[in-house]
This record gives C-alpha cells, sequence and structure tokens, in this order.
C-alpha cells in the first residue's frame, strides 16, 4: 500500500478530517453568506436613494413642462 492511500488511514481519522473540511466549509460559507448579506443591505438603501433623487428630479422635470406650458398660454 501507497503511504497516501486512504485505506491505510484509521476510518476515525478519516471521518475527523472530514468533519473539519466540513467545518471549514461551513465557516466560509457563513462568512460569504453575511457578506453577502451586507451587500444586499447597502444595495437596497443606494437603490432607495436612487428612487427618491429619480422621483425628486420628474418632479422637477414635470414642474418646468407646466411652467413652459403657462408662458406659452400666456403669450
Amino acid at each position: 500500500m501507497q503511504p497516501n492511500d486512504d485505506s491505510a488511514i484509521d476510518p476515525t481519522e478519516r471521518l475527523e478530517a472530514a468533519i473539519t473540511r466540513l467545518l471549514e466549509e461551513h465557516a466560509a460559507l457563513r462568512e460569504e453568506n453575511h457578506l453577502l448579506q451586507e451587500q444586499i443591505r447597502q444595495l437596497k438603501g443606494e437603490r432607495a436613494t436612487f428612487k427618491e433623487r429619480n422621483e425628486q428630479a420628474r418632479h422637477r422635470v414635470e414642474n418646468m413642462i407646466a411652467r413652459l406650458r403657462s408662458m406659452e398660454h400666456s403669450e
């Protein structure tokens, strides 16, 4: 048997190694999930800000159009 052959390793050690690997993956995925949730929170905030700015710009444009129309009719 080769020294790196999995069958030469005690089943308990293989299980321990597998559990350790899964715990490490779990920790990495939890961290990634946390970062993604934070990114979503920030993007939602940006989206709300952009929507508000867009709404303000729309109102300004509508007001300008209304003023132009009233000037056009008063001439």
